[in-house]
């Protein structure tokens, strides 16, 4: 996972539309469609959002080895 940060961009687009973004799915396949990015690219992409720094700093935070996304209430369904 920690070579795979293109995971994050569920995240992202999810934050983007939280804060207003019509075209999230867009914005997001220009980073990540058909190419490796690193976790510096995503960290850079997301710094220049225009988004609440409370967003901001929590997709900082995130790293492809600790984002599950509804991955553990998706289980407990099951």
């Amino acid at each position: 996972l920690q070579r795979t940060p293109e995971v994050l961009a569920e995240a992202i687009q999810t934050v983007l539309r939280k804060n207003g973004y019509e075209n999230a799915y867009e914005i997001l396949k220009g980073l990540t469609r058909g190419k490796h990015i690193s976790m510096v690219e995503v960290r850079e992409f997301v710094e220049k959002l225009e988004i609440s720094s409370v967003d901001k700093e929590r997709l900082l935070e995130l790293k492809p080895e600790n984002y599950l996304g509804l991955a553990d209430k998706l289980v407990d369904l099951l």
